[in-house]
């Protein structure tokens, strides 16, 4: 039996160990099956390429029709020199990769310009749908971007052409800039050598085009930046007409998809499309959602339906909650229009004034507009603005580039970084100009050298110009005195708009005490015989009017404008003359007072008188200083003014440039220029000095009135001083003998103020305080051990001191 039971569990033993083998082989096949399908496999296995398809979606196509439709496709290359243009725009394009949006929102915009215009001719080309608009869908589950159109689309051989390769001029021009040209500035060649549509590859692995032309049928390209495929599309016409871009985006470039980023984007670049653009948008509301009720209980045996509660009418109704609810909408972005396309009759002031808000981000509403449209050499329109206030650092910054006037080209966006669209000193003009004449087919710095943008520029000017000048006088005052300082350095820097900038400077003058006045109103108040413009500078007005220069001209009716800022004299001196009329600076040699020729017979006479003196001056006294010294028909009560020569620097500028962060040391530049002292013959104290110089020319007293006259001049001039201490000593003697004091008397000093405390005494005054300082440290020591009145002194305690210390 025992044998039998042993057979029976050998048998067992052996079938159960062929079975296992049995299904090691069935695993091993399975393992050997599954090898080419891992996932870490090769990339052309099933799943794969499978995954690959699902990632990559079209409306209305599933994966076995999108497999389908890319194997009947046709395969392309791209050309050589696109291959490598391709290559340099994905992978040296990095600065400003939104770009992409515009240049295809434009390309959207000339297909829906080209069916219009061939509508008007055939409107037959419109019974697809004549809805002509821009369509915006960002599709973020897919991460994928459409932008559609309802133009005149493509057939199948326009996208092989238009999309497969690139027009041969202007290529090899986009090629070389692009590999010459600076990091920083190569994204602005996009879309100017009719390349746009290739900047879709800065935010795209998988650009995938739908369109559908009248004269042809549905076709879809594709193109993952390295080939191409064209192949008809199995859904048939889904388009109706126009042209479907889909972008399947790269990681980085997610925030694209967003809806905020999109805005941004259509306004900063293409808000003025004469097309409406509409986006695919999410808006969250609040909706009432009927809550499900209870069933209610069935009525129990033995009730009636009295005993029932009757429920009142408001609970009849059914009940409701708020819940938050996302609807999708389509969503114009371009609402505003280009108010300069209408006529400046049509457009109200409220229009202007909100259309200068909305693109300079000014909250004050602007002082004054001009809207005009240019024809000839080049056709333009603009709308030009002047703001109420100044920046906060118009001159810190001057001469730096601004963004304030927009260059759109056929409603556009272009760029706004143009240097030299505006001059320096017409910085502050903010404005829009849009043109349908400029090139793009070249780079932008090509596009800055254009003749059209010289005379975009040259209108601008005049037209500019022509506004400030048109202003009513109480804004123009407000305008000066914000931007006044701009139109004196236009005079300086634009010379060939330099009369009519000389037009719209306002000055001070002796005319009116209060408020400022222009070249042509001094002009019709010049004297008959008066043959120059006479101006004095100076720090303010109270100085001009109380210079010495100015005493004889005042005296005579000549009215003088006063320039008290520091940059009036330069732009005087870029201004030689105005309507026939030369400026004179009153603090200048030569200054012509018209005086008579009985005048002129007395002056000579009064020459021979102070022959001597001027002689004496020139050569010895002040040699150092003067140039020479003459008798002066400009002063009044004044004893002496140092005066300028005709090239020379005045007071005002001598200080002006000393002033300088550049100005050398100690004044080394001006000092070296010596002046003309002109004397008042008829002052006491010039005709003291003459008696004194003649009766002894090596008289201290009158070698110290002359330097004293010669440093007031200097400073009523004003120059400064070029010896401070002998001014000071000169003044000292000149108020001792005016007061009697001695010459010869010292100034004494009583000794005990000399003395100095003795080192001893100081020592023994710091032993002193240590002394006292040891004393107050051991006081609350003491008292600290004392015992208190209350406690009971005990003799043993101080006995075992020792103890306590051990």
């Amino acid at each position: 039996m025992k044998i039998y039971l042993l057979g029976i569990c050998c048998l067992l033993a052996l079938s159960g160990l062929s079975k296992a083998e049995d299904e090691a082989v069935e695993v091993d096949g399975t393992v050997e099956e599954d090898l080419g399908k891992s996932t870490i496999g090769s990339k052309t296995d099933d799943e794969t390429v499978e995954r690959e398809e699902e990632a990559i979606k079209l409306d209305g196509l599933n994966v076995s029709q999108m497999k389908a439709m890319r194997d009947a496709a046709e395969k392309h290359e791209y050309q050589a020199e696109v291959n490598r243009m391709m290559k340099l725009i994905i992978n040296s394009l990095y600065r400003n990769k939104e770009i992409f949006l515009r240049e295809l929102i434009s390309n959207a915009s000339d297909a829906l310009d080209k069916i219009r215009f061939m509508s008007l001719t055939d409107p037959n080309v419109l019974s697809a749908t004549s809805d002509l608009k821009v369509m915006i869908k960002p599709d973020k589950e897919n991460h994928a971007l459409h932008i559609i159109d309802t133009g005149i689309g493509m057939t199948r051989q326009d996208l092989v052409k238009n999309l497969g390769t690139i027009a041969k001029s202007g290529t090899s021009e986009f090629l070389a800039k692009m590999e010459e040209g600076e990091n920083g500035s190569q994204s602005d060649l996009i879309g100017q050598f009719g390349v746009g549509f290739y900047s879709s590859f800065l935010v795209a692995d998988t650009v995938v085009v739908t369109s559908k032309n009248n004269d042809d049928e549905q076709y879809v390209w594709e193109s993952d930046a390295a080939s191409f495929s064209v192949s008809k599309d199995p859904r048939g016409d889904t388009l109706g007409r126009g042209t479907q871009i889909s972008l399947f985006m790269k990681e980085e470039a997610y925030d694209f998809l967003e809806e905020h980023t999109i805005k941004d984007l259509v306004k900063k670049y293409s808000q003025f499309i004469n097309f409406p653009i509409h986006l695919w948008t999410s808006k969250t509301e609040k909706v009432e959602e009927p809550v499900e009720e209870e069933e209610k209980p069935e009525t129990k045996e033995g009730e009636t339906d009295d005993d029932v509660k009757v429920e009142d009418e408001d609970d009849e109704k059914p009940k409701v909650k708020m819940v938050d609810k996302t609807t999708y909408d389509w969503e114009v972005m371009n609402d505003n229009k280009p108010i300069w396309l209408r006529a400046p009759k049509d457009v109200e002031q409220a229009d202007y004034n909100a259309f200068y808000k909305s693109f300079s981000k000014d909250s004050d509403e602007p002082l004054a507009h001009v809207h005009f449209s240019a024809e000839g050499e080049v056709t333009f329109r603009s709308i030009l603005y002047v703001p109420k206030t100044a920046p906060y650092d118009l001159y810190q910054d001057y001469g730096k580039a601004t963004d304030n006037i927009k260059m759109y080209v056929k409603r556009v966006f272009i760029t706004d970084d143009f240097e030299e669209m505006m001059p320096k000193y017409l910085s502050f003009i903010k404005g829009v100009v849009d043109s349908d004449d400029l090139p793009l087919n070249v780079s932008r710095e090509t596009l800055q050298q254009n003749k059209l943008l010289r005379v975009i520029k040259k209108k601008l000017v005049r037209k500019a110009l022509d506004m400030l000048k048109k202003m009513s006088d109480e804004d123009y005052e407000k305008f000066y005195k914000e931007f006044g300082t701009n139109v004196k350095l236009g005079v300086m820097e634009d010379h060939s708009n330099r009369n009519r900038l000389a037009k719209l400077l306002r000055w001070q003058s002796s005319n009116s005490d209060e408020g400022l006045t222009s070249l042509t109103s001094y002009m019709e108040r010049m004297k008959e015989k008066q043959d120059h413009i006479y101006f004095m500078t100076g720090t303010s007005r109270a100085e001009c009017e109380k210079s010495p220069f100015v005493e004889k001209l005042l005296k005579k009716g000549y009215e003088v404008l006063y320039l008290v800022d520091p940059i009036d004299e330069y732009t005087v001196q870029n201004l030689p003359e105005f309507e026939g009329k030369k400026f004179q600076n009153a603090a200048k040699e030569n200054l012509n007072l018209n005086e008579s020729e009985k005048a002129k017979e007395t002056m000579e006479v009064l020459g021979r008188e102070f022959d001597t003196l001027l002689n004496g001056l020139k050569d010895k006294v002040l040699s150092s200083g003067i140039e020479k010294a003459v008798l002066s028909t400009r002063l009044v009560g004044s004893p002496c003014a140092l005066v300028a020569s005709q090239y020379g620097h005045s007071g005002n500028m001598e200080r002006i440039m000393k002033s300088q962060a550049y100005a050398k040391a100690g004044g080394a530049d001006t000092n070296v220029q010596k002046k003309i002292l002109e004397l008042n013959p008829f002052h006491p104290l010039v005709k003291e000095l003459n008696t004194l110089y003649k009766a002894d020319p090596e008289s201290e007293t009158a070698k110290d009135l002359a330097n004293s006259l010669y440093d007031t001049a200097l400073l009523r001039s004003g120059y400064s001083l070029r010896d401070t201490t002998a001014f000071s000593d000169r003044m000292d003697k000149l108020l001792r003998r005016s007061f009697n004091v001695d010459a010869d008397a010292k100034v004494e000093i009583p000794p005990e103020l000399d003395e100095e405390d003795e080192p001893k005494a100081e020592e023994e005054s710091a032993e002193e305080s240590a002394g006292e300082e040891a004393a107050s440290e051991e006081k609350p020591a003491e008292e600290a051990a004392a015992p208190a009145e209350d406690t009971p002194v005990e003799e043993p305690a101080a006995e075992e001191a020792p103890k306590d210390e051990l």
